[in-house]
């Protein structure tokens, strides 16, 4: 019986390796630990099980989550509300351990429920096919700007100024070990949107990409449709959309988009700090063995039942590394059930709707900022549920007294761009009841 059962080795394996190593035991490999260290760690007294609660909970209590706060903050991570239901079905015990679906015939619950998320995201995006899923929105729009290359030969891609400053990093990370250039299109100081004249400049014969937001960093709704006249056929458009701002905009698949990525957090999947997000990637089925991750596909088998496979599995484990596309070793899976669920059940109709309330919340509350005297919105473009507004104060001062009335006021763009001095960024969703924003609306006039 060898000494550590839940290990292989036998003890012989064990002697053996101790030997090379040069000691005689596998406690002497540990005899450098201290066996009492001189500190002092402070340990209470034991208590019973109910005090124990009860401290518990006053800790707790220290703690402020985004449940105690009204949220006027967004900028990629959206407070929306997930139906109880949600969480429900996803912590059930045939999910919690969904992991790569190597054999198809033991995985088919998840194999369905990854070809689901696909089918959901192509009819989001208006797009032909997507992958099961990626990390999240940044990785996901560093991985379409690798696919362009790819795809079109060149060694530049091309990102809009007003995409999400750490979705721009992100793809310039990727880009630099493959030696691809990344330039950064300038965004008009009026409108908030592409600047076409410096996007003109800027395309050359070796630009594989352009990538965009949709909305972008600033909550203003691009033209795609202008884009894609201006850049032309040879330059791929990657568009990063959010996939609740799709329930009333037109989907980028329509409007000339070869590639559509995104966070999919907002689909059910709660914000936590620092996570998990979870991405989505869908493009034109051309492309499809250029793809980065894995897809599913529905099938038959000898008996003509419906079943599902991993059709494309283009990572380096599983294929030569000169010949993959990505080396995504694993993704954001039990997220892409979570936002699977809550697109079942809350259902196209469900998505326009609070894609609605998030507009008409935002643009209520936008009109009423245009009646004070020194906070002013700053960009002319339309815009979904996201907007900057100019103060003339403190922002960071001001947003710490919201905080003390437990409001999460808006994302300084300060931190970002050091021009931007004084700009917030400000975000309403179905989730900010009316009385949260006249209570928001009131605090803005209070500094004028």
């Amino acid at each position: 019986m060898p000494e550590f059962p839940y290990l292989p080795q036998t003890n012989k394996d064990v002697e053996e390796m101790l030997e090379v190593v040069g000691v005689k035991s596998v406690s002497e490999l540990f005899k450098d630990i201290p066996d009492k260290f001189d500190v002092d760690i402070s340990i209470p007294e034991s208590k019973d099980e109910f005090s124990v609660l009860r401290d518990l909970k006053e800790l707790s209590e220290k703690n402020i989550t985004l449940d105690d706060l009204s949220v006027f903050r967004g900028a990629g991570v959206y407070k929306h509300f997930v139906p109880s239901v949600v969480q429900a079905i996803a912590s059930r015990g045939e999910f919690l351990t969904a992991y790569t679906p190597y054999q198809a015939e033991v995985s088919q619950g998840t194999l369905q429920m990854l070809f689901e998320f696909q089918t959901m995201i192509c009819e989001l995006t208006g797009m032909e096919v997507a992958n099961s899923s990626m990390y999240d929105g940044a990785s996901a729009a560093a991985e379409a700007a690798l696919m362009a290359v790819r795809v079109r030969g060149g060694q530049k891609v091309l990102v809009s100024g007003s995409l999400h400053p750490e979705y721009i990093d992100t793809i310039k990370t990727y880009c630099f070990g493959s030696d691809i250039s990344v330039e950064t299109v300038a965004f008009d100081s009026e409108t908030g949107q592409v600047d076409f004249a410096d996007l003109e400049k800027k395309l050359t014969e070796d630009t594989s990409g352009f990538v965009l937001g949709y909305p972008n960093f600033f909550g203003i709704i691009e033209n795609i449709s202008e884009v894609r006249t201006r850049i032309g056929e040879k330059t791929m458009l990657i568009v990063c959309a959010d996939p609740i701002a799709l329930g009333i905009l037109e989907a980028p698949g329509k409007l000339g988009a070869d590639v559509v990525v995104g966070e999919g957090q907002s689909l059910g999947n709660s914000p936590s700090f620092g996570g998990p997000g979870l991405g989505f990637f869908a493009s034109k089925e051309s492309y499809i063995r250029k793809m980065p991750g894995r897809i599913i596909g529905e099938t038959k088998d000898s008996d003509g039942r419906t079943g599902y496979v991993m059709v494309l599995q283009t990572r380096e484990q599983h294929i030569r590394r000169s010949k993959a596309t990505s080396n995504i070793c694993s993704n954001h899976a039990f997220n892409a059930l979570i936002a699977s669920i809550y697109m079942s059940m809350i259902g196209s109709d469900g998505i326009r709707e609070i894609a609605k309330r998030s507009f008409d919340k935002a643009h209520y509350l936008a009109e009423r900022i245009g009646r004070t005297d020194r906070v002013r919105l700053v960009f002319t473009g339309p815009f979904f549920n996201e907007f900057v507004a100019q103060f003339d104060c403190n922002l960071k001062e001001f947003n710490e007294r919201l905080l003390e009335d437990k409001i999460l006021g808006p994302l300084e763009l300060e931190r970002f761009n050091e021009e931007m001095k004084g700009y917030g960024l400000i975000c309403t969703t179905e989730a900010n009841l009316n009385e949260e924003i006249e209570f928001f609306a009131g605090r803005l006039e209070e500094i004028s």
